[in-house]
């Protein structure tokens, strides 16, 4: 089973990703491609099928840098409302991800 705290690391290495996607887009013909690509399509394949408000959560926090408090006064939430739906993404995102390893370990 994946911890929350290793998912909370690897949100962070994705966010730091597309935070800098231009330089990482602009060396990859000369240094090749880094295993963080591995990371980001596995964690976006995954929030596909979260329910819209997780999902839209996942792409501001993590894809368009926001932060909580931000997206907060964005989307007109109280900061601890979006607190509240992230642990519910970090919770969905442990759930797939269990749901997956159990298919892998049946096929």
């Amino acid at each position: 089973m994946i911890s929350l705290e290793k998912i909370r690391e690897d949100l962070k290495d994705i966010r730091y990703y597309y935070a800098r996607k231009h330089i990482f887009d602009t060396v990859k013909s000369n240094v090749g491609l880094i295993k963080i690509l591995d990371k980001v399509e596995i964690y976006n394949q995954a929030i596909l099928s979260a329910p819209p408000r997780l999902f839209d959560l996942y792409v501001c926090l993590y894809t368009m840098g926001y932060t909580q408090e931000a997206l907060s006064a964005e989307l007109g939430f109280t900061p601890e409302y979006v607190q509240m739906q992230h642990k519910k993404m970090l919770l969905f995102l442990q759930a797939k991800f269990e749901e997956k390893q159990g298919e892998e370990d049946e096929g």
